[in-house]
């Protein structure tokens, strides 16, 4: 258990961070979804339930992926307040094909371990501006091999992209993801070495 405060002298209130593979991670679906629907439908996500239908669609075949880790954090008597999950990028992954303009040959490289990519981060409104994003981000790429992290993260979302920045993230440009109706997103990029 990892104690928090959010203000000094303010109660504290410990939390757990269980970091799953694939199985484990399937295992807690329900607690996944809890809080990426919960989270996603605040502006300026707006998803709607068919919407975490279809995430958690995806999900199960992404849980499968050999690479694939995930963390989550629960209260002491066990309420989900956030999650973080991902997987290391394969040979042929199509991210690089959905830039707005041409990558390099250099950049797009990928061998299955070089590109850790950080496909979720949510914490429930009651338990932001705790510090849990931060240390969910760092449980889930502690121990990583990876030489970099990259994520797409909602241009509206100026919170997320003021912590990515904080945490070293920089953008690395712009990408319309392949799902069936995706919003232009900006991609950035956590170099570890």
């Amino acid at each position: 258990m990892i104690p928090i405060e959010k203000e000094p002298g303010v109660q504290q209130e410990a939390l757990a961070v269980a970091r799953m593979d694939g199985a484990a991670a399937a295992q807690a679906v329900d607690e996944l979804r809890l809080i990426y629907a919960e989270v996603f439908a605040e502006p300026p996500h707006n998803e709607t339930e068919d919407d975490v239908v279809a995430a958690f669609r995806r999900f199960t075949v992404q849980a499968a992926r050999p690479a694939f880790r995930a963390v989550l954090a629960r209260t002491g008597d066990g309420e989900p307040v956030g999650m973080a999950y991902g997987w290391s990028l394969p040979a042929d992954t199509p991210w690089w094909d959905e830039f707005t303009e041409p990558v390099s040959e250099d950049m797009r490289r990928e061998d299955g371990r070089r590109t850790f990519g950080l496909m979720e981060l949510a914490v429930r409104r009651a338990w932001r501006g705790w510090g849990v994003a931060r240390r969910l981000h760092a449980s889930l790429l502690d121990g990583l091999e990876a030489e970099r992290v990259m994520l797409n993260v909602n241009p509206e979302n100026a919170a997320a992209a003021a912590a990515y920045t904080a945490w070293g993230y920089r953008v690395i440009g712009q990408a319309r993801p392949a799902a069936a109706g995706a919003e232009l997103r900006d991609v950035m990029m956590l170099n570890l070495r």
